[in-house]
């Protein structure tokens, strides 16, 4: 749905300069955030996505790749707050999917890992993501996807680092 770019030169005032390029990152900012919404209604529709929103998936492959975490250390790795994340967190332990142990550095902040339950499910919804990703973007080479994947985790760096700086 990339509407029609118009033809203009640099416009200056008060603000900063805006040219082809920022014009260019506002579409693949909006682009992003449309396929995001896009992504989360399947993700919801297959399970990968709790209803209300929370990625159980993506809480389960955090804890698959780095092992035990707190909840707060969950939520850091996050554009979302620690409730939620706790919120999860706990949705997920009623299914049997994740638990919590002890912390040999902190009393009170428990770690959260995987079940053998959490990981079989992991790796079927793992499994699952793969499936649907093999019947996407059949137009597009590995190469120009891969180019694509570095370009918008360099741009969310940026606004990561953006978002952190004092107002």
């Amino acid at each position: 749905m990339a509407p029609a770019r118009r033809e203009t030169g640099p416009r200056t005032g008060a603000g900063p300069t805006v040219d082809g390029k920022a014009e260019a990152i506002t579409e693949l900012m909006l682009e992003v955030a449309q396929c995001f919404f896009r992504i989360r209604a399947l993700g919801q529709k297959t399970g990968l996505i709790t209803s209300w929103g929370g990625g159980a998936f993506g809480f389960m492959r955090s804890l698959a790749l780095l092992g035990p975490l707190t909840v707060p250390q969950i939520a850091q790795m996050r554009p979302t707050s620690r409730q939620r994340m706790q919120r999860l967190a706990d949705e997920l332990a009623a299914e049997g999917l994740v638990e919590f142990v002890d912390n040999p550095k902190h009393r009170r902040s428990k770690l959260v890992q995987l079940t053998r339950k959490g990981d079989a499910r992991h790796d079927e919804l793992n499994t699952q993501l793969m499936v649907i990703a093999s019947t996407m973007g059949d137009a597009l080479g590995e190469a120009d996807i891969r180019k694509t994947t570095g370009i918008v985790r360099q741009l969310s760096e940026d606004v990561k680092a953006r978002s952190e700086r004092p107002s």
